[in-house]
């Protein structure tokens, strides 16, 4: 007979103190004794900094001092510090400095360095803690004694350790991200100049932007009624002898538009000449945004978020952004540290009686986070079948579009840091069967044209990733991609016949038998 369950109500989680476990100090305090901990204030700028040394207590052991931004400025701090620290027999000491963009990183790196322990105060809780005692006042003095208060009370707080591998993918991904976006405003840009010079030309073309044949005519017919004269043999010719490929019948709805276009702009010339100059650096932007994929995919494999992309809805740019702006798996907890850090939650205003927990989504959170994890939802309502038909069904019962993002985002939260954190491929009772993340890398350097030697490179990397048990399930699909190249189904040059071997070699798997259905999971 079914039985069923009751789930228990989550018991609220207690907190042992008020303050911000990273930033919880008085244990320390109370082993040396208040008069004889240091805390080191350090209020940063763009070319110097200003810093001041005090007592627990807030007795000022060293004036607000000036330090310059260079090495002899700072050794000369760090060497007063340690002198102040003798003088007044301080037992423990800790720096404080205030986040500041990232000036703060050469004065948190030179304390550092020397053996201190280095923590971040946020602009926020500055500006809280000097408000009260200063209001309408705000010089670098009153931001130093502030940070000594927000020090004080546990505002200071741990940052987690920074390497090269993981800082050097977050600059990679952002790069691409800004790329992105100046390249969408060019194209809006490109195509306000060409309907000036050109009106109604690009609707003769599926994709503008892919089209080499569309340019090649913009660039050497500057009317339509130069295209008109020129007709169809002229037109052909001319993209012949530029080695353009091209169809006659893609070049008939030019001729037909041509005919009867509408009059262009003033200084329709100009126009035209603009829009190529955009289109030049378009096209230079492109190439470097598939650079920095390949370069954001050569870093991918040699972490375990390469697993996100048996994900059904998650492809290898939306793998690489998570994996940038979330950072090393072991930083979070559980799941809902990371939608706490990415502020996937709504705003709560309780008082009394009063208690709105309905908010907008909090407004102090990692944004970026937040956007590659958005970004990732927007996917997985267009691409995953699951998370579609979850999306009709709110959309059905009146939900807000914007809550249908935020709760696929938390959904997937959840999934990601199973898979990221235990090591596994996708699973999921709900959702259809994974996808097969070797295919996935082959796909997408297929499609980036990327040499022989990295692409071995980085399916070997991803390989290192896997589970040993989901070997022969990732040999499948490589296996019969190697057959229909040696059955000559498959067009254009085959270098991944000379790599696949090597990869079904390094899997350990030999001749694979085939299923009619991928969706099924061979484990």
């Amino acid at each position: 007979m079914a039985t069923t369950r009751t789930r228990k109500p989550r018991r609220a989680r207690r907190a042992d103190v008020l303050h911000k476990p990273s930033g919880v100090i008085h244990p320390r305090v109370q082993q040396v004794g208040p008069e004889h901990f240091g805390i080191v204030s350090i209020d940063c700028a763009k070319a110097r900094s200003k810093w001041m040394l005090g007592d627990f207590f807030g007795k000022v052991l060293v004036p607000p001092t000036v330090v310059d931004h260079n090495r002899d400025a700072l050794d000369a701090a760090v060497a007063r510090v340690r002198q102040a620290v003798a003088d007044h027999d301080l037992g423990d000491c800790l720096v404080a400095v205030e986040r500041t963009g990232r000036y703060h990183r050469v004065v948190q790196s030179a304390f550092t360095a020397a053996g201190f322990e280095t923590r971040i105060v946020h602009p926020f809780a500055t500006k809280q803690f000097r408000q009260p005692a200063d209001p309408g006042n705000k010089t670098d003095d009153t931001d130093l004694a502030a940070i000594h208060r927000a020090a004080v009370t546990g505002f200071a707080l741990c940052e987690a350790p920074r390497d090269e591998f993981w800082t050097g993918l977050q600059l990679l991904i952002r790069h691409r991200r800004d790329l992105v976006w100046k390249t969408s405003t060019l194209c809006c840009q490109i195509r306000e100049h060409l309907e000036a010079a050109l009106p109604g030309f690009a609707a003769c073309f599926d994709d503008l932007w892919d089209s080499a044949c569309a340019w090649h005519l913009v660039q050497h017919f500057a009317s339509a009624a130069a295209l008109h004269t020129a007709g169809l043999a002229g037109l052909s010719h001319s993209l012949r002898q530029a080695q353009v490929r091209f169809q006659h019948r893609s070049l008939q709805p030019v001729l037909d538009w041509a005919a009867h276009a509408a009059a262009s702009d003033v200084a329709a010339e100009q126009h035209r000449r603009i829009a190529l100059a955009l289109n030049d650096d378009r096209q230079r932007k492109t190439l470097e945004i598939q650079a920095l994929e390949r370069d954001s995919a050569a870093r991918l494999v040699h972490t375990p978020y390469v697993l996100l992309l048996s994900f059904p809805g998650i492809n290898v740019v939306s793998a690489a952004d998570f994996a940038g702006e979330m950072g090393p798996i072991g930083h979070y907890a559980n799941a809902r540290a990371v939608t706490g850090r990415a502020g996937l939650r709504p705003s709560r205003y309780q008082s009394d009686q009063v208690d709105r927990a309905d908010g907008p989504l909090v407004r102090c959170c990692n944004r970026k986070l937040r956007a590659a994890i958005l970004g990732i939802a927007d996917n997985l309502v267009c691409c995953n079948h699951h998370f579609n038909v979850l999306t009709h069904h709110w959309r059905a019962a009146g939900k807000d579009p914007r809550h249908t993002r935020v709760k696929v985002g938390v959904r997937f939260c959840r999934i990601a840091f199973q898979m990221v954190a235990g090591r596994q491929v996708f699973r999921h009772p709900c959702l259809q069967g994974r996808h097969y993340i070797l295919d996935k890398l082959t796909a997408f350097h297929r499609q980036h044209e990327t040499p022989a030697p990295a692409l071995l490179r980085d399916l070997e990397a991803a390989i290192g990733q896997l589970p040993r048990k989901e070997y022969p399930a990732e040999a499948r699909p490589l296996h019969e991609e190697l057959q229909r190249i040696q059955d000559g189904r498959r067009r254009g040059p085959q270098l991944l016949a000379d790599i696949l071997p090597i990869v079904l070699a390094r899997l350990g798997v030999g001749e694979v038998q085939s299923q009619a259905s991928g969706d099924h999971d061979p484990a």
